[in-house]
């Protein structure tokens, strides 16, 4: 495990891959597996921060309080009908979920998976690492760790995941289609309005969605009302900063050598890259759908940023455009689904939670 540890820091300094978190992890690691240092123990350091953070699901949901302050739902606003491929790209997610399940406990029993396990493997695919720590924090928290490193390095490896699924599944006659560049604004009035009425009509939908949802429009109500611009700045930059530097460690300190060096940890990260995906592959067909339904209106390279990696897909996807059209600027309609898929994602969790719970 401290070669593990070693490794992530390794990733984040040398590769520039998800540094945010991995630095902080694979300190965490090389902490948490010095022999005798007991810092996992009730009123150890990452005892303390696991009870505080993570049992209470604490971490991620402030760090959605700064997501949400960081993102600009105007797209999808001047674009409804990427709320459409939004959802479609949680597919991954249930599609995990069933799979993981059937070839568990569920039936075929060649994998060490309860039904719980699964769900939280198949949580992986919302791409949005804050809402699988939380989900798995209240299902599976044996596996939190695991899931939690592959949640957000597959993050990172979205641009490498990504464009063979959307080449494979598209035609050049499709990804060359050209979309508009003139950008529809939505009115200020309607950007304050919406993370209202998200709160309330998503909570009533997935009760079980309520903080995640809440705490992500939170942050992009004190962005948008323009009355609080000492609180955005604070929620978008030294509140996520810190709650991500906590949040990092105590998941590096929940890596023990006994408890993450098992086959189910194989087996979180084999199926979190199906995860992934699949909700590449259902965001582009839904997105071909889309295409011939508008009369090839609509490039269906745009639904691959349904997924909650968000500004990372939507930029995937204006280069994989790029490649076909180099005056194909396929970025703000990408950013209307990756935006959408953000809310998607903390639906589909809500979803699982009131399913199994």
């Amino acid at each position: 495990m401290l070669g593990v540890g070693g490794l992530l820091l390794y990733l984040g300094i040398a590769r520039n891959v998800e540094p945010v978190l991995l630095l902080p992890i694979g300190v965490g690691i090389l902490l948490t597996n010095i022999p005798l240092s007991d810092l996992t123990e009730a009123g150890g350091l990452f005892g303390v921060l696991r009870q505080a953070g993570i049992e209470t699901e604490l971490f991620p949901l402030l760090v959605f309080i700064g997501v949400g302050a960081m993102i600009d739902f105007g797209s999808l606003l001047a674009r409804p009908y990427t709320v459409l491929l939004g959802a479609a790209a949680q597919f991954g997610i249930f599609g995990t979920f069933l799979l993981a399940y059937m070839v568990g406990d569920g039936w075929l029993h060649l994998l060490p998976l309860s039904l719980k396990q699964a769900a939280s493997v198949g949580v992986i695919g919302s791409a949005d690492g804050p809402t699988s720590i939380y989900v798995s924090s209240i299902l599976a928290p044996e596996l939190l760790s695991p899931i939690a490193v592959a949640a957000y390095s597959y993050m990172a490896l979205v641009p490498i995941i990504q464009p063979p699924i959307m080449k494979l599944l598209t035609t050049k006659e499709e990804r060359l289609i050209r979309m508009p560049i003139v950008e529809t604004k939505a009115s200020q009035k309607m950007k304050i309005l919406f993370p209202i009425v998200v709160i309330i009509v998503v909570g009533l939908i997935a009760p079980k969605a309520t903080a995640l949802i809440g705490c992500l429009m939170l942050g992009n109500l004190l962005r948008e009302s323009g009355v609080v611009p000492g609180l955005s700045a604070a929620a978008e930059n030294a509140l996520v900063n810190i709650v991500t530097i906590l949040l990092g460690l105590t998941v590096g300190g929940m890596m023990v050598a006994t408890e993450f060096l098992k086959p189910q940890t194989i087996i979180v990260f084999v199926m979190g890259i199906v995860a992934f995906a699949l909700d590449t592959g259902a965001g582009v067909v839904f997105g071909k759908i889309v295409c011939h339904l508008s009369g090839r209106k609509v490039n269906p390279l745009i639904g691959a940023a349904g997924i909650s990696a968000f500004p990372m897909s939507a930029r995937v996807v204006q280069k994989v455009g790029l490649e076909a059209d180099p005056q194909n600027h396929l970025l703000m309609h990408a950013a209307g689904a990756n935006t959408a898929g953000q809310i998607a994602s903390v639906v589909a969790g809500g979803a699982i939670l009131a399913l199994l719970l």
